[in-house]
């Protein structure tokens, strides 16, 4: 696997210590033939974490140094024409998303199932004739997608409740004949998708799953004609209320062969019985949870035409290069001081997941009053103009002039060396030949990190739609983590704020007088539009957030694709 042309890609990954790596398209795909598969330099990306190259029909298998690759945490290799996967994947010790969807596989090597941490796996759309012997290792496994292959059954250790995670199992548009009736030892299980397939019966085991909300088994020819009939037309409750009283039979195909044996019908009462308190507490429990759920519902690029982009210059290379973007909708700041809780939300953020914005800075706009396109990009402090927050129209250069003296008449009025508010970073632009900053499509100034916003953008009461940028000088990582947390945040005030019912007021900047709560918004869902940053070529450089983000530390989060 001789290297025939650089990769740009690959080289400015290892320059820069990048943890994220995209290779994807037709011009890619052009590379992959040429040099007979992927350059062998990827495999010396140690530090990766996100791995995808996607959209490439010429490559038709990954190389074995791919167990160099320690640290990945998701590995996204759909849309090309993989004909087989090595069985060093299985060396891949932190690989928590394994993407292999839309390929040519015929087969899957069982070193699979030595992925301790995996928890999402995907090989929909192959040509996959049977899963391998052992996934029940696998027990952190969360989703897994087997639809449009040929797989005839699940393997049995498949039904194991080792598996007590596992909440998202489709399997529709195989050849499928059997469901055991173990599938009730799935206790997470909560989407069952068997559309499409050639089973014959439903066992009635799987009214015995706890938390099973959805199931779909449309296009599979029954027996039993009525469960057919209600399969296609009735919602999940009553197709496992059928199944709970046994189908045809009412209750009989619980009950052993011989209906009239007493001891068999007290014994199938109290397994009845024990069923309903087990249904009884998670009915309870799902209620609870239901309760507290936060959720968010991600728009993908792809859904909305007009989505912005932001595009980053090379001049931010030295000084702050990593960015996420995202916009968010659905957060509502008219109520009482949801505002104000959402601003101290954001400092606590910026001291202490931020590290006092050493490691990261947020800036927050109203989505309104932006002007795309928008480009990220480092300007001489003489040359860059922005309105801060509270000020006017001022240069960087005398920004910064004027923060440090009225830093030192802080230290002089207080005999304490700590300063406080924005005079407390002016030591993080220390040195620099070039500022960073977010431009508009006028070339206006929006973001100065990590010092301060444009007065221009600012969030207000008013605001309906918030754009979110997370810069770092540090890593793209952190940018997504911050972002993560950020929006886990936003969620749950904008749950604080519904279900409180505040009514909305002024802050004291001259809003509108008060109004009635029912004129607020009192849905508690937030929509993340998916926002892509490129460099100046239009290559891409991250989307935020992808599927592998928003996925840790908040438990009660629900996040929609």
């Amino acid at each position: 696997m001789d290297d025939l042309e650089k990769w740009p890609e690959i080289d400015k990954a290892a320059k820069e210590k990048r943890r994220e790596l995209v290779l994807q398209g037709t011009a890619v795909d052009s590379r992959v033939s040429s040099n007979g598969g992927l350059s062998s330099a990827i495999f010396s990306l140690k530090l990766l974490n996100y791995l995808e190259v996607s959209q490439c029909p010429s490559l038709t298998e990954i190389h074995e140094d791919i167990k160099h690759l320690t640290n990945l945490q998701s590995l996204i290799l759909c849309r090309n024409k993989l004909a087989s996967i090595p069985k060093v994947i299985g060396s891949l010790g932190s690989l928590k998303v394994l993407d292999l969807s839309v390929n040519s596989l015929r087969i899957l090597p069982e070193e699979i199932t030595r992925l301790g941490e995996l928890n999402t796996l995907n090989v929909s759309c192959n040509s996959l004739e049977c899963l391998p012997e052992g996934l029940s290792q696998c027990t952190k496994l969360s989703t897994i997608n087997i639809s449009k292959n040929h797989i005839t059954g699940f393997p049995a250790d498949f039904y194991s409740d080792r598996l007590d995670l596992l909440s998202t199992v489709v399997a529709s548009d195989n050849s499928i004949e059997e469901l055991s009736g173990d599938v009730h030892k799935l206790s997470a299980l909560k989407m069952l998708d068997l559309s499409n397939n050639k089973l014959s019966e439903i066992p009635p085991d799987l009214s015995d799953c706890p938390k099973l909300k959805e199931i779909n088994f449309k296009g599979n020819k029954f027996k039993d004609k009525r469960l057919e009939k209600m399969v296609n037309g009735c919602q999940t409750k009553s197709i496992l209320d059928y199944l709970r009283a046994g189908g045809r039979g009412k209750g009989k195909g619980r009950q052993g062969e011989d209906g009239d044996d007493a001891e068999g019908g007290r014994n199938a009462d109290k397994k009845k019985r024990q069923r309903k308190k087990k249904k009884a507490a998670a009915d309870d429990e799902d209620e609870e949870e239901e309760l507290n759920k936060l959720v968010v519902k991600v728009l993908h690029v792809s859904d909305a035409p007009a989505a912005l982009t932001v595009t980053v210059s090379g001049e931010v290379k030295d000084v702050r290069p990593y960015l996420v973007c995202c916009v968010v909708r659905g957060m509502n700041l008219k109520s009482g001081n949801s505002l104000k809780r959402f601003l101290m939300a954001q400092t606590k953020l910026h001291d202490d997941l931020c590290g006092k914005r050493t490691t990261a800075t947020i800036a927050t706009h109203d989505m309104q009053l932006l002007k795309a396109p928008l480009v990220y990009d480092a300007k001489p402090p003489t040359q860059l103009k922005i309105v801060p927050l509270g000020r006017k129209e001022i240069t960087a250069v005398e920004l910064m002039r004027q923060l440090q003296l009225e830093a030192d008449e802080q230290r002089k009025q207080k005999k304490r060396q700590n300063v406080s508010g924005l005079h407390k970073y002016l030591q993080l632009l220390d040195g620099k030949a070039l500022y960073p900053c977010l431009l508009d499509a006028d070339g206006h100034v929006i973001s100065f990190p990590p010092i301060t916003n444009s007065e221009k953008t600012k969030i207000r009461k008013t605001t309906k739609e918030l754009f979110l940028e997370v810069t770092s000088s540090t890593s793209l990582q952190t940018c997504k983590d911050v972002m993560d947390a950020l929006i886990a945040k936003m969620a749950e005030l904008n749950k604080f704020t519904a279900e409180h019912k505040e009514e909305a007021g002024s802050d004291g900047e001259g809003e509108a007088p008060p109004e009635p709560a029912a004129d607020s918004n009192t849905s508690s869902e937030l929509i993340v539009q998916q926002i892509r940053t490129v460099d100046q070529d239009g290559n891409l450089k991250v989307v935020y957030p992808s599927k592998t983000d928003l996925s840790n530390d908040v438990s009660n989060l629900t996040v929609v694709w």
